[in-house]
């Protein structure tokens, strides 16, 4: 069995996979800094949503980058994490 490394290596030899991965990025990139964050706090989703009065469906989208959170959302999650949002472009 290969590990994720190696696979990816390979995936990314296909353009098209390439071009996909490269645009999803940005959203995984954010989920995996909320994922720290709460784990850091030792919370939960459902206790992390009940901070911010959303619900745990929102957290798990957003952990499992499969929606673009607002800006306004991030706030709110930095927020209810106790952590400073900082947007970068590099």
């Amino acid at each position: 069995m290969k590990d994720w490394s190696v696979l990816k290596k390979e995936m990314l030899k296909d353009s098209e996979f390439k071009k996909l991965y490269e645009e999803s990025q940005p959203e995984f990139e954010i989920a995996k800094a909320i994922i720290r964050a709460r784990i850091k706090n030792k919370i939960t989703q459902k206790e992390l949503a009940k901070k911010m009065n959303t619900t745990q469906s929102v957290i798990s989208r957003v952990e499992q980058g499969n929606t673009s959170p607002s800006i306004s959302l991030l706030k709110r999650l930095a927020a209810a994490l106790d952590v400073t949002l900082q947007v970068q472009f590099k």
